[in-house]
């Protein structure tokens, strides 16, 4: 596997009527995530000013491990669970540089 470690960050906007069912969704990944093989830290924050605005920062060993992760079924049931709540997903993959 690469020796490469990657950072994810995640921002997730959501319908305003959504926040406290995304809101909830979201909290469900948390400690299933955080036992994953691999997963370095999975953080999730809410915008102080726009509660409709999440971000998570996630960091991993490998894209492997990553790529590992997207494939739980846990995600899917994320994803059916927020079906027409989310507006906009906003991924950003980073390697850290320093």
């Amino acid at each position: 596997m690469s020796q490469q470690k990657l950072t994810i960050a995640a921002q997730i906007t959501v319908k305003e009527e959504s926040v406290d069912l995304v809101k909830s969704e979201l909290l469900k990944l948390i400690d299933i995530t955080r036992r994953q093989e691999g997963c370095i830290n999975y953080d999730l924050h809410q915008d102080n000013s726009k509660s409709n605005c999440f971000l998570l920062y996630e960091k991993w060993e490998s894209p492997e491990f990553l790529q590992k992760h997207l494939g739980n079924l846990y995600l899917a049931e994320y994803l059916k669970a927020t079906e027409g709540a989310v507006k906009e997903v906003v991924i950003h993959e980073m390697t850290q540089i320093a």
